[in-house]
C-alpha cells in the first residue's frame, strides 16, 4: 500500500495578503505625501490628481507654489510608472509573490536612499528636488505595479473613486454597500498616514516619516504573498 504523497504548499498563499500589504501602502502613501506637502514646498509625489491641480495653481502665480517643483514629481512619477509597466510585463505571467516583492524592494530602498538624503543634506534646494524625484519615483512603480495587480478599490494613492463607489453602492445608492469595509479602511489609512507623517514632519522634520516608509515598505516586501 503506497502511501498518499501531502499536498504541496502553494508558494504564492505564504504571507501576507495582498489586500492587507495594499493597505499599509496607503498608509505609506499618506506619509509620503505628508513630506512632500508639508517639507517640499506644496507639491504632492504620491498623489498626481492633487498634483496637477497644484500644478494648475502654480501656473497661475498662486503664493507658495512652485512649476518646477510640480513637474519634476509629475515626470519623475510618470518615469517611475514607465519603469512598472516594464516590471509588470516581464513578471506578470510568473509568480504574483515575487513581482510584488521586488516592486515593494524597489521601493523600499527608493525611500531608504530618501531619508538618507534627508538627514545628511537637510534644507538645501538640492536636497528638495532630489527628495521629490526619489519618492515620485518610487510611487510612480508602485502605482504601475498595483494597477497591473488589479485588486478592486485599492489604489494606495488615490481615494476618489474609492469614495465615490462607498457612497454610490451603498444601501443609501443603488447597491448592498458588500465592499463598503475595505474602501472605508483604505480612507481611513490614508488619513492615519497623513496624520502621522504631518506629525513627524512637524515635529521631527523629514528623515524619521521617510525611514519610517521605507522601513514599512521593506517590511511588507518580506511578508507579501500572491494571494488577495
Amino acid at each position: 500500500m503506497t502511501t498518499p504523497t501531502p499536498p504541496v504548499a502553494d508558494p504564492e498563499t505564504r504571507g501576507l495578503r495582498l489586500v492587507a500589504v495594499l493597505l499599509m501602502l496607503t498608509v505609506v502613501s499618506g506619509l509620503i505625501d505628508a513630506v512632500a506637502y508639508l517639507g517640499l514646498g506644496r507639491v504632492f509625489t504620491a498623489n498626481m490628481t492633487g498634483n496637477v491641480v497644484v500644478l494648475g495653481f502654480a501656473a497661475a502665480g498662486a503664493p507658495g507654489f512652485s512649476v518646477p517643483h510640480t513637474a519634476t514629481s509629475l515626470v519623475c512619477f510618470l518615469l517611475g510608472a514607465v519603469a512598472g509597466g516594464r516590471l509588470a510585463a516581464r513578471h506578470r505571467a510568473g509568480s504574483r509573490r515575487g513581482w510584488a516583492r521586488l516592486t515593494l524592494t524597489a521601493e523600499a530602498v527608493l525611500l531608504g536612499v530618501s531619508a538618507v538624503v534627508a538627514f545628511v543634506w537637510p534644507d538645501t534646494s538640492d536636497t528638495r528636488y532630489a527628495l521629490i524625484a526619489l519618492t515620485a519615483f518610487a510611487m510612480g512603480l508602485r502605482n504601475a505595479t498595483v494597477r497591473k495587480l488589479g485588486v478592486p478599490d485599492l489604489t494606495t494613492t488615490v481615494l476618489t473613486m474609492t469614495l465615490t463607489a462607498l457612497a454610490s453602492d451603498s444601501r443609501l445608492g443603488d447597491g448592498t454597500g458588500r465592499h463598503a469595509g475595505r474602501r472605508t479602511a483604505s480612507a481611513l489609512a490614508m488619513a492615519g498616514g497623513a496624520c502621522l507623517g504631518a506629525w513627524l514632519v512637524l515635529r521631527h522634520g523629514l528623515g524619521i516619516p521617510l525611514l519610517i516608509a521605507a522601513l514599512a515598505s521593506g517590511v511588507l516586501a518580506v511578508l507579501a504573498s500572491g494571494r488577495e
